[in-house]
């Protein structure tokens, strides 16, 4: 399984576009974690990586995720709210494979790329990625969350 995680660079050179902000997913930027799956309908490992993802809601509203699904140009919200995204923008701006091809990115409340998977993730394996993260672990200290 392919699996790169990209959070946690000891030193983040920030013209590396890797550490850019995802432009065609700014509208969550600061409020939501987005985890995008590309595949095709038909796709047995999309399939299960959102029955995955989706077996534990709790467990996303928790973490403030929204989960959205690119097929093609299509984008289609499996949790949370996502209106007038274009699968193109997205596709090509976290230069996701070919359609039709797997692909798991996770993208940060900062808008940047933590996660790139070209096999699924187990719930609690994208759970403890997040979990590690400082701004998570600022936000369990909160009151309410």
């Amino acid at each position: 399984m392919s699996k790169t995680l990209l959070y946690g660079a000891t030193k983040i050179d920030e013209t590396n576009s890797a550490y850019a902000p995802v432009e065609s997913l700014a509208a969550f930027q600061w409020k939501n974690r987005v985890f995008v799956l590309f595949a095709d309908r038909d796709n047995a490992r999309a399939a299960r990586q959102e029955n995955q993802l989706l077996a534990d809601r709790s467990a996303l509203d928790e973490r403030d995720m929204v989960v959205l699904k690119i097929s093609g140009a299509g984008v289609r919200p499996l949790f949370g709210a996502a209106d007038g995204l274009d699968g193109e923008a997205i596709r090509h701006d976290l230069e996701a494979p070919d359609v039709g091809e797997f692909a798991a990115f996770l993208v940060g409340k900062d808008g940047t790329v933590k996660l790139k998977v070209s096999e699924p993730i187990t719930d609690g394996e994208l759970f403890a990625i997040i979990d590690s993260m400082p701004m998570r672990a600022a936000e369990t200290l909160k009151p309410g969350k």
